[in-house]
């Protein structure tokens, strides 16, 4: 079942430019929670970011996830968006 997953999100990443575009904000949120959490401390800017790219993060997840839903069930091309 994780390798089915791991096939499709590497099909859409290749065929549907939104989908490969949330792939990399994504995982530019993910490089920088990690810039974040390497930090001894966070100020209180630094915390407000760490929340807000956490809800990005999860935004992004939920859409790449419905994409993947939507294309299991036929509703989505993978030539690009719609």
């Amino acid at each position: 079942m994780e390798t089915d997953l791991r096939e499709l999100k590497e099909v859409l990443r290749r065929e549907n430019e939104e989908f490969r575009l949330l792939m990399e904000s994504h995982s530019s949120c993910e490089a920088r929670l990690r810039e974040l959490q390497g930090k001894g401390f966070l100020n209180e800017e630094e915390k407000l970011e760490e929340v807000t790219i956490k809800k990005k993060k999860l935004h992004l997840k939920d859409k790449m996830e419905a994409m993947m839903r939507h294309y299991r069930n036929g509703d989505l091309m993978t030539s690009g968006s719609r």
